[in-house]
């Protein structure tokens, strides 16, 4: 069996600020800043607040430094989508637990991720994937997770379109699973960066109609991830108010004692435990061109519409305090590698000055790409204390010279 590199082969120098790292390398190349600080901070806040297991969805930023810091706070559990991701875990962290919530399988791959890797808990939201999932396993000890489609919430990426069967479909698998002697269970996903908690609140009303549907008790329920970070421009409510509407929907339920209950956060965990570091090109009127786009870390801007915080920082002096609007360009050769909401930085902004751009740990490096050669890969770590990320409170648009 392969195994991945040791994180101690992955050199990660540390700085008290991002000030302080751009003093150091004055980088012509982009850095992605950790925050392990924020990101323990966040595992704690699902540890201690949600009322069941928390597993980390890995294909969000499956770095293994972002593995390392949220497992060491406590995260054991982890989602994951493919047989990689399992290996990838499997090998960083012996005592983990993997659960494979991709809903369509390579039967290769179901027999691999069984029988190397250890892997018994599978979801899956078809009869002809239950089917081959008790092919290659022999249905030993195995846990089937039925997925379960859910309505629009308005979250940016809606997941029922692609995944989930209907209320009568997943019933009439949860009997299949029975008839089978296997420990059955429903996983939902409201979709991500999901603004509502009455989203939640349906989907498990919705769950308890499929419950008595089967007429079948259930052992697991995933109420699956969505849970919203704050992007600037967002309204989504505090996490604790989803946490809320799950308790209240959980309550209504009357689930058996011994049914596990789970969450799979992945936006709401990192997204702020990372900010990217990119440098100023060229200015050309209010267009300033760096040396990081929409091909590599900031692919959310144009495919979500994300909007990201972002502050300009210069070490020969201050910045204007006047304020101005500038479009950013990637550093592609590509006319689309444009982000389409400007950023608001100091009037004067110039040819080597940084930006820093915040709420970068979600789906930023885990979609870069090799377009034209460029390819962000560097990484530091960044202990300033913090245990929230770079937000519209902490951007004050400026940041002046380094100590």
């Amino acid at each position: 069996m392969a195994t991945s590199r040791s994180l101690s082969a992955i050199p990660t120098k540390s700085f008290a600020s991002v000030e302080a790292m751009v003093g150091e390398l004055t980088p012509s190349y982009p850095v992605y800043c950790i925050r392990p600080g924020v990101l323990k901070a966040a595992a704690r806040r699902f540890l201690e607040r949600f009322p069941g297991r928390v597993l980390y969805a890995v294909k969000c930023n499956p770095d293994e430094r972002i593995l390392r810091i949220l497992h060491d706070a406590g995260i054991v559990h982890f989602d994951s989508a493919s047989l990689p991701e399992i290996a990838l875990v499997r090998e960083l962290f012996p005592d983990a637990v993997n659960y494979f919530m991709h809903p369509v399988k390579a039967r290769a791959v179901i027999r691999a991720a069984y029988s190397i890797y250890g892997v018994r808990h599978f979801v899956l939201d078809h009869p002809n994937e239950l089917a081959k999932v008790l092919d290659e396993t022999g249905g030993e000890q195995v846990a089937i997770i039925v997925r379960l489609a859910t309505p629009d919430a308005g979250a940016i990426y809606e997941l029922s379109r692609k995944f989930g069967a209907q209320p009568e479909e997943a019933a009439a698998l949860l009997k299949m699973v029975a008839r089978e002697g296997l420990q059955g269970g429903l996983a939902f996903h409201v979709g991500s960066q999901c603004a509502s908690p009455d989203a939640y609140r349906t989907a498990l009303s919705l769950v308890g109609r499929v419950v008595e549907m089967s007429g079948t008790d259930i052992h697991f329920l995933d109420v699956g991830g969505g849970f919203p970070a704050p992007y600037p421009g967002t309204d989504a409510p505090p996490l604790e108010t989803f946490f809320e509407a799950i308790d209240a929907g959980l309550m209504e339920l009357g689930l058996r004692r011994d049914c596990v209950v789970m969450c799979e956060p992945g936006r709401a965990l990192v997204a702020e435990g990372m900010s990217l570091i990119v440098q100023v090109q060229l200015r050309k009127g209010d267009q300033l061109y760096v040396n990081d786009g929409i091909y590599g870390s900031l692919s959310e801007a144009k495919v979500a519409g994300l909007t990201y915080p972002a502050r300009l920082i210069r070490l020969d002096g201050e910045p204007s305090a006047e304020q101005g609007d500038f479009l950013i360009n990637g550093p592609t050769c590509d006319s689309v590698d444009v982000l389409p909401e400007p950023f608001r930085l100091p009037a004067d902004a110039r040819e080597g000055d940084w930006i820093e751009i915040g709420a970068i740990g979600a789906y930023s490096n885990a979609n870069s790409t090799r377009f034209n050669g460029f390819f962000p890969e560097t990484y530091v770590e960044i202990h300033d204390g913090a245990d929230v990320g770079l937000t519209t409170e902490r951007t004050a648009g400026t940041a002046g010279a380094a100590d």
